[in-house]
């Protein structure tokens, strides 16, 4: 039974913890932390937003939250395109990748699975490197498509599995719905992220030493943080996972290991690029913080990667 925003208790029960735990959290890292620059409070604000943003996509109405969804995913694929080298004459191309964002995120919200499924990576694959080269300019043509492309593919493809999420709602038969699934990708992501971050710290280098796994991409990346992080989000999503969607235990624990490890790939992935380019942030959007996709790195993998997972095994009941 719905409450009067429409929302299924799990899911306003879920959101109300939420919140007072980032309360706590705020507060906790305020008095443990005082540099207002510093790692943990930067982490923090990071959920503050993140939880802020898909909360807004959960309690309002489909329609704008679809909306609400496809604007995340069109900032973060404005930073990108900012930050690559691109060509003036490719100026006509990038209006038409940005046109594919609304088509992609229609066919989310209407649940359309097959144009979903191939809208970005066939269709638009195939049209806008003919696209690049009516133009007429070979120099540089290859590089321009293929980070084009690429980009298309981390934001808004894989961004808008958030959207395709919430398209399942009416064909869900479990209370909290399209709503919980989102909920419990965003929560597992974020809460990722920060489990990585201070079993690092906690842990330091005790167990592989000074082994980092990428020290060249990200030097603070440690094995021990990695582990700690897939080990705590396994456990959190083995707890919430029967709570907010129809996953026993075991399939929860199972998804969170997965939305763990396709969230630090996220990461860095979106940090390689950023190191190749030479700039620490995708912007300035938000003070002292970064941009969109800063903040939804790890997403661009852990949406796709979840909701396969689920669609696969239990919207078609493989899991059964």
């Amino acid at each position: 039974m719905s409450n009067t925003l429409g929302l299924a208790p799990e899911v306003t029960t879920t959101l109300g913890a939420l919140f007072a735990a980032l309360i706590g959290a705020t507060v906790l890292v305020r008095l443990i932390e005082p540099d207002p620059q510093g790692e943990l409070r930067q982490r923090v604000w990071s959920w503050w937003i993140m939880i802020g943003i898909f909360t807004l996509a959960i309690v309002i109405d489909r329609v704008a939250s679809t909306i609400l969804l496809g604007l995340v995913s069109y900032l973060a694929l404005k930073e990108y395109l900012s930050l690559i080298p691109t060509r003036r004459i490719d100026r006509f191309v990038l209006l038409w990748a940005y046109l594919a964002l609304p088509v992609q995120f229609y066919w989310a919200h209407t649940s359309y699975y097959g144009m979903f499924i191939v809208w970005v990576p066939v269709w638009m694959f195939l049209f806008l490197p003919v696209l690049m080269a009516l133009m007429g300019d070979t120099k540089g043509y290859l590089t321009a498509i293929g980070t084009l492309s690429w980009g298309l593919m981390m934001t808004v493809f894989g961004l808008s599995h958030t959207a395709m999420l919430l398209g399942l709602d009416p064909a869900l038969s479990f209370s909290a719905g399209g709503a919980g699934l989102l909920l419990f990708l965003v929560i597992a992501t974020q809460f990722n992220d920060v489990a990585q971050f201070t079993c690092g710290k906690l842990m330091g280098r005790r167990l592989f030493g000074n082994r980092g796994i990428v020290p060249s991409v990200s030097p603070k990346k440690t094995w021990e943080g990695f582990l700690g992080g897939v080990i705590a989000t396994a456990v959190l999503a083995a707890l919430m996972g029967p709570y907010l969607t129809d996953m026993v235990p075991l399939w929860s624990a199972l998804a969170g290991t997965m939305i763990a490890v396709a969230g630090f790939c996220g990461d860095i992935t979106i940090s390689a690029v950023k190191r190749d380019l030479g700039v620490k942030d995708a912007s300035h959007l938000i003070p002292g913080h970064g941009g969109i996709l800063d903040r939804v790195d790890s997403l661009t993998y852990a949406a796709p990667v979840f909701f396969h997972f689920y669609f696969f095994f239990f919207f078609y009941g493989f899991a059964g």
